[in-house]
């Protein structure tokens, strides 16, 4: 299962008189990823590096910010993909310490302040959420709602055409089970219709 952090983390270390900060953070999108390197951006511009790679809601990015390219950027994004992290941002600033490390000592250097950040993490389960939707008669629509209080899950849009269709977001571990009871409703009709948003609808 993917995860997150409970806490932001930091860690510095020195590599032949480089300095590396590093910050490990949960975020909840690409704004709250600007906003943060804005932050340090501001809060370091003395710095010679300000190097990162996040990956959030499906979205991902990273920046050797006039290291070699492939030297920082990507070896701080394989550390938070090789723990399959997810909605967080990583970070390391760098101060040149007048020695040149060279593009494999670049990389273990990104890769090992960010692991090294790591090693302090409280991590914490990200389940996946799956957009549903499901559709009923009329009749059945207090007993549908009903169904979705009991898994506490709020519909999101709700539509008035032949029937009622709701769509609410289900996380994984509800999901075989809220299916199952959805079709319980009325085992022996066809209009219950239940599938994946954006996925072809079918019958139960």
């Amino acid at each position: 299962m993917n995860c997150t952090l409970k806490a932001p983390v930091f860690a510095e270390l020195e590599v032949r008189k480089s300095r590396f900060l590093a910050w490990v953070e949960p975020v909840t999108d690409r704004a709250a990823v600007q906003a943060r390197l804005a932050e340090l951006r501001s809060q370091y511009s003395d710095a010679r590096h300000i190097c990162f790679a996040f990956y959030v809601d499906g979205d991902s990015g990273m920046s050797d910010d006039g290291e070699p390219s492939g030297t920082a950027g990507k070896p701080i994004f394989n550390v938070i993909s090789h723990k399959r992290l997810v909605n967080v941002l990583a970070v390391v600033v760098r101060y040149f310490g007048g020695v040149k490390l060279g593009a494999g000592g670049l990389v273990r250097a990104y890769g090992g302040a960010i692991s090294q950040a790591l090693d302090q993490a409280e991590w914490v389960p990200v389940e996946t959420q799956h957009p549903w939707v499901f559709a009923c008669p009329f009749a059945l629509e207090s007993e549908l709602r009903r169904l979705l209080e009991r898994y506490q899950l709020l519909p999101g849009g709700i539509e008035y055409t032949t029937g009622v269709t709701m769509e609410v977001t289900v996380p994984e571990s509800q999901l075989a089970d809220l299916r199952r009871d959805f079709c319980a409703l009325a085992p022996h009709r066809n209009d219950l219709m239940e599938h994946r948003l954006g996925a072809s609808p079918e019958a139960n």
